[in-house]
């Protein structure tokens, strides 16, 4: 069976209109937060009962009870590991799919990548992986010379503590 013209364009502007969609929703996942709150300093602090995301009727889901322990600076790091752990989790399920689609036409790698996606990782060159480990590393180095204070500096007892925002 043979489409139209019409029918072909048609699926290429839709194709070309989900494709954009989707990495603009994707690229927002990475946009900094405003900090533009009006609200109070004091209300800016949140337990784990009306820590965001906690809704109702079930509340907060932490099923082995890392929160109950937690006091507000620690809940802050782990919400902030929930969030990146997710978001990697999000490129390389997208990543896999798009590996899929685009086998053997990518200009990566000269086009060498073949097969289905769950083989394309040892096919990969490995100056690719140190590449990357040395850029997640920079990332990982700049995230924690941020949002931490330095461990020399650190009283005892207080493991992990944020710089004041």
């Amino acid at each position: 069976k043979k489409s139209s013209p019409i029918t072909s364009h048609r699926s290429t502007k839709m194709k070309f209109a989900t494709s954009v969609l989707a990495i603009a929703g994707s690229a927002a996942a990475f946009a900094p937060v405003s900090n533009n709150n009006n609200k109070a300093t004091s209300l800016k602090s949140f337990t784990v009962d009306d820590i965001p995301g906690s809704l109702a009727p079930v509340g907060l889901f932490d099923p082995l009870g890392f929160a109950e322990k937690a006091d507000e600076a620690t809940l802050k790091r782990y919400r902030e590991a929930e969030l990146t752990h997710g978001r990697v989790a999000m490129l390389a399920s997208v990543g896999f799919l798009v590996g899929e689609k685009v086998e053997g036409s990518s200009f990566l790698f000269d086009a060498q990548v073949s097969g289905p996606a769950i083989t394309h990782l040892e096919q990969v060159p490995a100056i690719f992986w140190i590449l990357l480990t040395i850029a997640i590393g920079a990332a990982e180095e700049k995230r924690a010379s941020i949002g931490w204070v330095e461990p020399q500096n650190v009283p005892v007892g207080k493991a992990g503590l944020l710089r004041a925002s």
